[in-house]
């Protein structure tokens, strides 16, 4: 397999965030540049063993999504050719180059705003035991993995690195963003869920469910950090698609799989140090997100 990037290292710059996946620099007074790693996370939980070309992948997923919702909200990208753009940073280009942004700095939202089109995850099991997703009464009779009549907005907390994200209410999250605000949020984050879904399905892909994050910049809200990649949303391969059933996926869903075998097989508790993976299981995982990127930008 190609060289994988475990870690940036832009030494003219000041590291302000290292996070699951993303190097987050200080450049200049409002601007950040953001490195996407090849490190993947799971449960999470980072995997000591990177899976090369990820990162490229993810950016350029990313920035094709940045790009189509450009009419539905403004985002943080300022150049996505660093290492071009800005001569200062040229030096960097072997770290830099197809995996970097520079954006502008604004103030992230403190929740995550997901959104569920299918019933899969967390959310399955939650209606399994009181018929509700993230306290969201939903029809009876769903399945694993049935389409929703309507997708429904379940935001999170951030949890800082280590910690797991808690799901909250709607109301609550009233209580911790301004609810105009929040209101905004909600109805965009549906709006970029359908027109991305109507868009993966004319290429093949269904998209289950994705977080989105937004940020403020003065007081416009704008998009942020990553748009329906992989690793944010749940892919499926429409063919393939069987209700009542676990879906095949173009996402890190084999590799959680694999994961969460070993803890049933109680040799992993979803705890740091993170299990020493197969190269199958790498392969596997890259082939996955390299195939969700063709079909989605091809």
């Amino acid at each position: 397999m190609a060289r994988a990037l475990v870690n940036s290292n832009i030494t003219g710059l000041k590291l302000m965030n290292k996070g699951k996946v993303r190097e987050i620099y200080e450049f200049g007074e409002d601007k950040l540049l953001i490195v996407t790693s090849d490190r993947i996370s799971a449960f999470d939980v980072i995997m000591d063993q990177p899976v090369p070309e990820k990162g490229k992948i993810l950016s350029e997923i990313s920035n094709f999504w940045f790009k189509k919702f450009e009419s539905i909200i403004k985002n943080h990208v300022i150049s996505i050719k660093p290492e071009v753009d800005f001569p200062e940073l040229a030096e960097w280009k072997d770290q830099l180059e197809g995996r970097s942004i520079v954006v502008h700095r604004c103030n992230p939202l403190p929740i995550e705003a997901i959104v569920r089109g299918y019933l899969a995850g967390s959310g399955l099991k939650e209606y399994k035991k009181s018929g509700t997703v993230c306290g969201i009464v939903l029809e009876e009779g769903l399945k694993n993995s049935s389409k929703l009549k309507e997708p429904v907005f379940t935001p999170s907390t951030k949890a800082e690195q280590g910690f797991h994200d808690e799901n909250i209410s709607f109301e609550k999250m009233k209580k911790i963003v301004d609810p105009e605000l929040a209101e905004k949020v909600k109805g965009i984050s549906l709006e970029l869920y359908k027109a991305g879904r109507d868009y993966a399905a004319t290429k093949g892909i269904i998209i289950a469910d994705t977080k989105f994050e937004f940020g403020l910049l003065g007081d416009e809200l704008i998009l942020i950090d990553e748009v329906l990649t992989p690793d944010s949303s749940r892919f499926w391969p429409a063919d393939d698609y069987r209700e009542g059933e676990s879906q095949k996926s173009f996402d890190k869903q084999y590799l959680r799989d694999y994961l969460q075998r070993l803890v049933d097989e109680g040799k992993w508790d979803k705890n740091p140090p993170a299990p020493v993976l197969p190269d199958e299981v790498l392969e596997t995982t890259s082939h996955k997100y390299r195939s969700a990127m063709e079909k989605i930008i091809n």
